[in-house]
């Protein structure tokens, strides 16, 4: 999986790392059982200091995304599953979004057709 950078991005590069790391795991690119780079050599490949990619990591793990291994490394956890604790986050995380698109004028069918229309480019992505 190739991770891209916008430095001029406003997004934070942690986030930037974060958000791949998902998208690549939805679209089948990384799966459950397997491992991330180390901090160092990930840090170096993405020409980002070790920090960045340390709290990525650590944000990844704090979704229970990854599992942080002492010297085995981040490994992707198996997610069947959704707990309740994650179901919320999620919510809350859903809320502003789905509040702006309503403000903007958008209809609850529009909101439904759009988040359709991204599960289903995730799905076509993974072959």
């Amino acid at each position: 999986m190739i991770i891209q950078i916008e430095p001029e991005s406003d997004i934070p590069i942690y986030l930037q790392i974060t958000n791949q790391i998902i998208e690549g795991i939805a679209r089948g690119l990384i799966r459950p059982g397997d491992s991330l780079p180390s901090v160092r050599s990930f840090a170096a490949d993405l020409g980002v200091n070790m920090h960045t990619v340390n709290k990525s990591y650590h944000q990844l793990e704090l979704k229970g995304i990854i599992r942080i291994v002492p010297k085995s490394g981040a490994i992707i956890t198996n997610l069947n599953d959704i707990n309740e604790s994650s179901f919320e986050r999620i919510k809350e995380e859903y809320k502003p979004l789905i509040a702006e698109s309503l403000v903007l004028g958008m209809s609850e069918k529009q909101i439904q057709a759009l988040v359709s229309s991204i599960i289903k480019d995730f799905h076509q992505k993974q072959s």
